[in-house]
């Protein structure tokens, strides 16, 4: 299936109380003219619209502007392959996907479905991972809960909700503080859930051949006191890879710290490859794409590693093995 025919699927993360449910009743309820199928991820916890879900026996209810929700207590794959099939009938429409994470998980294993099951790949495309942070309580739940840290780590963009109720230099603190943990993720205020569409769906975060683009001021040290456990670094380099040794060391690397590895991802240059070599994973998965030629542009390799408490030399020192 050619990737315009998938379905884009948009992850939505976010800590407990960020406002993951507010901005999603109004994508349910909004007049958009999208036919979006909603799914509540929920172990339990009230999510969206839980009376019009309480009142129907059914997993998947019908909303009136287009969009349908659906709750899964178990199994993701089951669902999304019920969907795909009532699609593909013509008895249910939509276009596009929306999980809902519940505020205490880790969204790798949501991700990973997209890799793990042939069925699930060849039809939806991950478009992105959307977290939505409380700027107001975010520090504090940055300093004490590891999920927090990793709902930052893996996102393609992150919201930033309740950012009235903090002043503008708290709010710059904070936005520094979630570029160091994951720089490639652009950070936008919300306000109430209100946030254009546009912004949320369509971003191709996820996608292999999205340009890498990280914070130019990224790499400057800034003074900081807080030793969170999810960190970021870069690797770059002017010279060329070995493909063999490449990927061998990451393999290695990827059997001992995946479960630590939250996004990896990187734009590389490879020996006799007239081509940019465009790679990303997610814990102990990995993935490659060919990119567009070099043509006239200058060769360079950058990598962007997010994990928890990563041996950073070690991976520095082993990708230099790896040059050619």
């Amino acid at each position: 299936m050619q990737q315009e025919q998938m379905v884009p699927v948009t992850i939505l993360t976010g800590f407990l109380g960020a406002g993951k449910t507010t901005l999603l009743n109004r994508i349910l309820k909004e007049d958009h003219g999208k036919r979006i199928a909603v799914i509540e991820n929920e172990f339990g916890e009230v999510g969206v619209d839980s009376e019009i879900i309480e009142k129907s026996d059914e997993q998947i209810v019908e909303m009136n502007n287009g969009c349908i929700c659906c709750t899964v207590r178990g199994d993701l794959i089951k669902i999304l392959g019920d969907l795909k099939e009532r699609r593909g009938k013509g008895t249910l429409k939509f276009d596009r996907v929306i999980i809902e994470t519940t505020g205490m998980a880790d969204p790798g294993p949501v991700a990973q479905t997209f890799f793990t099951d042939e069925e699930v790949g060849g039809y939806y495309l991950l478009d992105s991972i959307l977290t939505v942070v409380d700027a107001k309580h975010a520090p504090a739940q940055l300093d004490e809960f590891r999920e927090a840290q990793e709902q930052v780590g893996f996102a393609d963009r992150i919201l930033l909700s309740k950012s009235d109720l903090v002043s503008e230099d708290e709010i710059k603190l904070l936005s520094e503080r979630i570029r160091r943990m994951n720089p490639r993720a652009q950070v936008k205020k919300v306000h109430f859930g209100v946030t254009p569409i546009e912004e949320i769906l369509d971003i191709r975060g996820f996608n292999l051949n999205a340009i890498l683009e990280l914070d130019p001021e990224f790499l400057v040290d800034t003074p900081h006191q807080h030793h969170d456990q999810v960190e970021s670094f870069v690797f770059r380099s002017e010279k060329p890879f070995n493909g063999d040794k490449l990927e061998q060391f990451l393999s290695g690397m990827i059997q001992v710290y995946g479960p630590d590895l939250l996004r990896y991802k990187g734009v590389l240059w490879m020996k006799g490859n007239p081509r940019r070599v465009v790679f990303q994973g997610v814990h102990m998965m990995m993935g490659g794409d060919m990119g567009k030629p070099w043509g006239k542009d200058k060769k360079q390799s950058v990598m962007v590693f997010i994990g928890k408490k990563l041996p950073k030399d070690l991976f520095l020192a082993g990708l230099e093995q790896c040059l050619a």
